[in-house]
């Protein structure tokens, strides 16, 4: 039970201008939704449902109950629980029917649900949504009115979509979720459009690395076991990369700076290099029987991995600076380099340790 005072307050969603505490009737939602603005498309507002059960603090469950079995709605899930058109709570359906019959709605409404504002990012208020493990999320403007509710369906639709056009993008040959889906019909030249470009840039990063490796011909030509880890290195320093650029991503895409988490992914990238670095030091010395080259490769795999960190938040960052969608191309992009950073960082370890 989560019992509300007469005064209940209507909700403040992140961002807003400030709620005004309003008394009085109740008005009916036909009213209270009827805005001029059309919804831009991707928006909470876009997906939220305006048929839904509304009721008082005040009304008994029994009796809402009764009136929403007369009615059809968009979702059900959930009854807003208003006060003169502010959002001051939301009735889960399970607890109205447990509820005795006696109860009234403030008895059994969560007086604190997640609400998001009408322009808020679909994705954003989908993984609020689950973050706080509710059945629908409500949108509410900057002055506390309810302008609907996101049901469970649309908010699991959101997800798939955002989570289909991230994975595609990380890809660097998509755009958008409407491209992701044609491309499964899309003729072979679309195909080559979509992923050519930025693996010709992939192209060109392997061409600098094999001028970059040439100047090391001699040193390769005197110790071929130097060139043994070469693919272990740019494999492992990829590897961390690719794991930092996905969470930089995500947390891009839902509103998670890179500040907050540069500092603790730098350390992580660090912490991971170290910890390569301490099992390859003896594998190789085993397998070479030169503990010089074995301290290269380790200090190479701690030094890439720690760099790879920082190269896969860096890109991330810098496109949305640009403008640019971060989950476009960067993959590619930080593949490219931090191989190139990667080999440049070995055979420079190889020239100062190994004679």
């Amino acid at each position: 039970m989560w019992p509300v005072s007469d005064n209940a307050r209507p909700l403040a969603v992140p961002g807003s201008k400030g709620i005004h505490n309003t008394s009085g009737k109740g008005v009916p939602v036909s009213e209270l939704l009827a805005f001029d603005d059309e919804p831009e498309p991707r928006t909470a507002l876009r997906h939220a449902c305006m048929r839904v059960p509304t009721a008082a603090p005040g009304d008994s469950v029994t009796a809402v109950l009764s009136d929403m079995a007369t009615k059809r709605y968009d979702c059900a899930s959930v009854v807003a629980v208003l006060v003169a058109g502010r959002l001051v709570g939301v009735a889960p359906i399970e607890r109205m029917f447990g509820a005795p019959g006696c109860a009234e709605l403030r008895d059994v409404m969560d007086p604190n649900p997640p609400a998001v504002r009408p322009d808020t990012h679909q994705e954003r208020a989908a993984w609020q949504a689950v973050q706080h493990g509710e059945p629908g999320l409500a949108v509410v403007d900057d002055d506390g009115r309810f302008r609907g509710l996101i049901a469970p369906q649309q908010l699991l639709t959101v997800l798939l979509q955002e989570h289909e056009e991230d994975l595609s993008r990380l890809g660097g040959f998509l755009h958008s979720v409407k491209t992701t889906r044609e491309t499964s019909v899309e003729s072979v030249r679309r195909r080559l459009w979509h992923r050519v470009p930025w693996l010709l840039v992939g192209l060109l990063g392997a061409m600098v690395s094999a001028v970059f490796m040439a100047a090391f011909e001699v040193t390769l030509e005197a110790n071929v076991a130097v060139a043994y880890f070469i693919p272990g290195i740019v494999y492992l320093a990829d590897a961390v990369g690719t794991q930092t650029e996905t969470l930089a991503i995500r947390g891009l895409s839902v509103g998670v700076g890179i500040r907050r988490i540069v500092r603790r992914e730098a350390l992580t990238g660090l912490s991971v290099g170290a910890l390569l670095g301490a099992v390859m030091l003896p594998v190789v010395s085993l397998m070479t029987g030169d503990t010089m080259l074995a301290v290269a490769v380790a200090a190479a795999v701690l030094a890439a991995s720690a760099i790879a960190t920082i190269v896969a938040m860096v890109l991330p960052w810098l496109l949305q600076r640009l403008g640019k969608d971060p989950a476009f191309g960067s993959g590619p992009l930080a593949t490219v380099v931090q191989d190139l950073l990667s080999i440049m960082i070995y055979f420079a370890a190889v020239t100062a340790l190994v004679s």
